[in-house]
C-alpha cells in the first residue's frame, strides 16, 4: 500500500512535467475515473445479480414474477437473513455503523475538499450489493453514484490534487456511474454538475463529460446500448393537456413528502426498538418479507414493475396497490438500516402514480388524453425530481430514454410542479434530509457552505497576547496599554485557558497603585468566556461571534481539556472567506 502511495504521489509532478496543460491533464484523469467507474457499475450490478441468484434463484430484472413462484418461507427468509448479515457488514466494517450513500458523495464535495475513501467505497458496494439481491426495498444507483464518487475521491487523495480538482474528479465519478446506470451521458454529466460539483464552468464540466462518456461506452460493451427501460413511442393528445401533468406534478410532489417522512418516520421507530442496532436490518427485512408475501414487486430494484407499468399491464387497483406498499417497504428497507438508494423506488412509486392517474384521467376525457402509458414516463420523472432535488438532469434521464420531445415537455412541467411542492412544504430533498439528521445544512447557501469549507484551526492566530493568573496589576495594566486588541487571556500553569482580561474589566481600584501588588490576574479576569475548538469550522466561529458580540475569541484544543492554542479574530475569519471565495470563483470561471 505505502508503495502504490509512493508511486501515485510521484505521478503528477511527471504528468504535469509532460503535458503541461493542467486542463489537459485533469480531462487525462476524467477518461481514467470513467473508465474505472464504468467498469466498476458492471460489477455492482453483477455482484447484485449473483446475490439475488443466491436467495431467489433468479438474476432478472423481473424478480417479483418469478417470486411469485417460490414458496412463501423462501420470500420471507431471504430479506431476513440478508438484513441479519447486513447489520453485522455495517456495524463492523462502515464508518459510523451506517450505510454510505448519495448525501456522503454531496458532503465531501462540500466540505471535504472532494476526497473521499476507496476503501469505504468499496465496503458500502458489497453491503449495498447484498441489500439489493436479498430483497430489500432500495435503488442501486445512489449506491454506484457512491462507488464511482468513491473512485474519483481516492484518486484525488492520492495525486494530492488541489480542492478544486479533487471536487472536479469527485464529480467525474459521479457522472460516469449515472450514464452507466442509465445509458444517459448527458444526464449523467448534468447531474454530477447539478447536485455534487454545484456548478457548470467549463474547467470542470468538460471533464466530467468525457467521464461520462466514457462511463457509457464502457457499460455499453458489456450491457449493450439500450435505454433502461423499453418505452413505447407517446405523443400529447392537445394542449389541453398540460393542466393534467401539471396535476400530476403537484400529486407527485405530495407523494414525494408522504416517502420522505415515512422514511424519517421508520428510522425514529427502528431507533426506539430495544434491538442492538445490527439486528435492526433483520427485523426491517422480516416485515418487507411479509409485505412481499402480499405485494411482491415490492422486492428489491423493482424495476420489472416498473416495465410493467410502462406496458400498461397493471390494473387501476394493483398500481395504486404497488405504489402504495413500495412506499412502505423503502422506509423500512431505508429506516431499519438496509444499504441502498432511493432513486429506483422514486421511479417506481412515480411510475404507479403516473399509471394510475393517467387511467383516472383517460376514463374521464379519453379524447383529450394521450394514454396511460405518457402518465407513467411523466409520474415517473416527477416523481423522481422531487425526491433528489435533481429537476435538471432527472427532466434529461426521461428524454434519453424516450427521446421523445413531447414528452419531455410534459415531464418539465410536472417536475415544475413536483419540486416546488418539496420545497417548499417539505424543505429539501431526501439527501439534504439525511445531512440535517447528521447535522449539517447545506442548504444555508453558498457562503454558508464555503465557510464549513475553512477551520479555525488554519485561521487560528497561533502568538497571542497571554498571561499567567500570578501575574501583578501593574504588569496587567501595562500590557493592557499597549495590546493591540485591548484583550489578554489568562491561562493556567498547565497551559489551561482560565479566562480574559479587557481594560473594561478593571474596577476603578484596579488603576490605585498601591495595590499593585495585591491583586493579581487571576482575580480580576472572567473566568469561563467563550470558545472555539480547533476542529470548529468558521461559520461556527462567526456564529459565536455575532451571538456573545465578540470580536476576538480564544481557541481550544477541545472545550474538555481547555487547553489554550491561540485565538482568532473576525478580521481574520473575514479574510479568509474572501481569499476562498476569489479561489471558488476563479474555478468557476474557469481559472
Amino acid at each position: 500500500m505505502t508503495r502504490s502511495r509512493n508511486i501515485l504521489s510521484r505521478f503528477m509532478p511527471r504528468l504535469r512535467k509532460i503535458v503541461g496543460n493542467e486542463q489537459l491533464i485533469l480531462s487525462i484523469l476524467a477518461l481514467a475515473v470513467g473508465a474505472a467507474g464504468g467498469g466498476a457499475v458492471i460489477l455492482f450490478r453483477q455482484g447484485i445479480a449473483q446475490v439475488q441468484n443466491l436467495f431467489y434463484g433468479s438474476t432478472g430484472e423481473g424478480l417479483f414474477v418469478y417470486a411469485q413462484t417460490l414458496p412463501w418461507w423462501r420470500i420471507l427468509l431471504a430479506p431476513t437473513l440478508g438484513g441479519l448479515l447486513i447489520g453485522l457488514l455495517i456495524y463492523y466494517f462502515l464508518p459510523d455503523r451506517r450505510p454510505q450513500g448519495v448525501a456522503d458523495v454531496i458532503e465531501a464535495g462540500a466540505l471535504r475538499g472532494g476526497r473521499m475513501s476507496a476503501t469505504t467505497g468499496l465496503k458500502a458496494a458489497v453491503i449495498n450489493a447484498v441489500s439489493i439481491g436479498v430483497g430489500a426495498s432500495v435503488g442501486r444507483e445512489g449506491p454506484a453514484v457512491h462507488l464511482g464518487a468513491s473512485l474519483g475521491g481516492w484518486l484525488a487523495k492520492k495525486l494530492r490534487l488541489r480542492r478544486a480538482h479533487s471536487r472536479t474528479l469527485l464529480g467525474c465519478g459521479v457522472a460516469c456511474a449515472v450514464a452507466a446506470s442509465f445509458n444517459a451521458p448527458i444526464a449523467g454529466a448534468l447531474f454530477a454538475s447539478e447536485v455534487v460539483v454545484g456548478h457548470y464552468a467549463l474547467s470542470a464540466f468538460a471533464p466530467i463529460v468525457i467521464a461520462s462518456v466514457t462511463g457509457t461506452a464502457i457499460s455499453n460493451v458489456y450491457f449493450g446500448d439500450f435505454p433502461a427501460f423499453m418505452v413505447a413511442e407517446h405523443s400529447i393528445a392537445s394542449f389541453w393537456e398540460f393542466p393534467a401533468f401539471a396535476g400530476l406534478g403537484l400529486l407527485a410532489g405530495l407523494l414525494a413528502m408522504a416517502f420522505m417522512r415515512g422514511t424519517v418516520l421508520a428510522e425514529n421507530v427502528a431507533g426506539k426498538i430495544p434491538l442492538p442496532p445490527w439486528i435492526r436490518p433483520a427485523a426491517g427485512g422480516a416485515m418487507v418479507g411479509i409485505l412481499a408475501l402480499m405485494v411482491p414487486q415490492v422486492l428489491g430494484v423493482g424495476y420489472g414493475a416498473t416495465d410493467a407499468a410502462l406496458q400498461v399491464s397493471f390494473s387501476l387497483a394493483l398500481l395504486i396497490a404497488v405504489g402504495v406498499a413500495k412506499i412502505v417497504a423503502t422506509a423500512i428497507s431505508l429506516g431499519f438500516g438496509f444499504g441502498g438508494g432511493v432513486f429506483s423506488p422514486s421511479l417506481v412509486i412515480g411510475a404507479m402514480l403516473g399509471g394510475a392517474y393517467g387511467i383516472v384521467v383517460a376514463g374521464l376525457s379519453p379524447e383529450l388524453s394521450s394514454g396511460p402509458g405518457a402518465y407513467t414516463i411523466v409520474g415517473m420523472g416527477a416523481m423522481a425530481a422531487a425526491v433528489l432535488g435533481a429537476p435538471i438532469s432527472t427532466t434529461l434521464i426521461v428524454f434519453e430514454m424516450t427521446g421523445d420531445y413531447d414528452i419531455t415537455m410534459a415531464v418539465m412541467v410536472a417536475v415544475v410542479f413536483a419540486s416546488l411542492v418539496t420545497r417548499d412544504f417539505h424543505g429539501g430533498s431526501f439527501f439534504a434530509w439525511q445531512l440535517e439528521r447528521r447535522g449539517l445544512d447545506l442548504k444555508g447557501g453558498f457562503e454558508s457552505t464555503l465557510l464549513r469549507t475553512l477551520g479555525v484551526r488554519q485561521v487560528m492566530s497561533l502568538v497571542s497576547e497571554l498571561v499567567t493568573r500570578d501575574v501583578g496589576l501593574g504588569d496587567l495594566r501595562e500590557m493592557l496599554q499597549q495590546s493591540k486588541r485591548g484583550e489578554l487571556f489568562v491561562i493556567r500553569d498547565n497551559g489551561e485557558l482560565f479566562g480574559t482580561i479587557t481594560l473594561a474589566d478593571l474596577s476603578e481600584v484596579a488603576f490605585d497603585p498601591t495595590v499593585d501588588d495585591l491583586i493579581k490576574a487571576g482575580d480580576v479576569a472572567r473566568p469561563r468566556p467563550p470558545v472555539l475548538s480547533a476542529a470548529d469550522d468558521l461559520e461556527a466561529a462567526l456564529k459565536l461571534m455575532r451571538d456573545t458580540g465578540e470580536s476576538y475569541i480564544a481557541v481550544v484544543e477541545d472545550k474538555e481539556s481547555m487547553l489554550f492554542l491561540g485565538g482568532i479574530d473576525e478580521r481574520d475569519v473575514m479574510s479568509a472567506y474572501n481569499r476562498a471565495l476569489l479561489e471558488r470563483r476563479r474555478e468557476e470561471l474557469g481559472g
